[in-house]
């Protein structure tokens, strides 16, 4: 094997692991491709004798990159309209494709991420790379620009704001899905009271059309104006819907005319429905099959 395969065969074994912490960072399986692509790019650009240890040096390489593309993402997130929601990964409840149950596990919940979206570029590195990949922060420092304290501190705030924001979900997948197909079900009944013995008093709606005004809806909250919501627009749909995984939790996905339509993530939190997460970004769903 030679130099430059071996080099490749290293990178190879990094992947997954990149691609864990770009899509944490990101919230894009799209984007967290790219960055890890960019990353073996500036590999192969790079002097390799002079790299002590890969895997430091490619998380690095991969954090920066994420930290440049949150940046660029804030400034052009003053013009988008209406709410904006990751990129799912999504499996059929049956599915059993090695690659999707790979990305499933490297997966959060659309919830958090939602929460992560919130932060700043540099809170966000500092909070994914230290509390769910346990960089030290002396690393974390030298990526941000900041001092190891000032890293902390960039932790310890967007900890706070995840802690108070992220609702807890049920561990229980059966008991996601029992949940579910009972929103489901009233969806497709039009039955309101069947809604509201599913919802959180305090159930949040959040809709993500791709930015278009004219789809665009402001978050709903609360279990009546939610219901409403669904009686009115989203009975015609629900029959279409059908199970899924969405991010490691019992979702949905609509399908019109054999191609994805919307991705609908639920987080149950003590057997009711805390947060409706409807993506119908196109280019979100662009990764999907016709037959997931």
């Amino acid at each position: 094997m030679s130099e430059r395969d071996l080099l490749a065969s290293q990178f190879e074994e990094n992947r997954p692991y990149l691609r864990a912490v770009a899509y944490r960072m990101l919230g894009s399986m799209t984007e967290a491709d790219d960055a890890v692509q960019e990353a073996w790019l500036r590999l192969n650009r790079s002097q390799t004798d002079a790299i002590d240890n890969l895997h430091a040096w490619l998380t690095t390489v991969v954090a920066r990159v994420c930290l440049d593309l949150l940046r660029a993402r804030r400034a052009r997130r003053e013009d988008y309209v209406g709410s904006w929601l990751p990129e799912p990964i999504v499996s059929d409840d049956a599915e059993t494709d090695p690659e999707r149950e790979a990305l499933l596990a490297e997966s959060v919940g659309l919830a958090l991420l939602v929460v992560l979206e919130t932060l700043t570029p540099a809170e966000r590195l500092a909070f994914v790379l230290h509390d769910m990949f346990g960089m030290p922060f002396e690393e974390i420092g030298d990526i941000v620009d900041r001092s190891p304290a000032a890293a902390r501190q960039l932790a310890s705030r967007a900890r706070r704001r995840v802690r108070g924001e992220t609702p807890r979900p049920d561990a229980d997948l059966t008991r996601q899905r029992e949940v579910v197909d009972a929103f489901l079900a009233a969806s497709r009944a039009g039955d309101f009271e069947a809604l509201i013995d599913v919802l959180d008093p305090e159930v949040v709606f959040r809709i993500d059309a791709g930015g278009i005004a004219s789809r665009a809806r402001p978050p709903l909250v609360g279990a009546t104006a939610v219901a409403r919501q669904v009686i009115e627009r989203g009975t015609p749909l629900a029959p279409l819907a059908r199970p899924a995984i969405v991010n490691g939790a019992a979702g949905a996905i609509v399908n019109v005319g054999g191609k994805p339509f919307a991705v609908v993530s639920f987080t149950v939190r003590n057997g009711l429905i805390a947060t409706i997460d409807l993506i119908a970004d196109p280019h979100k769903l662009r990764s999907l099959r016709a037959d997931t």
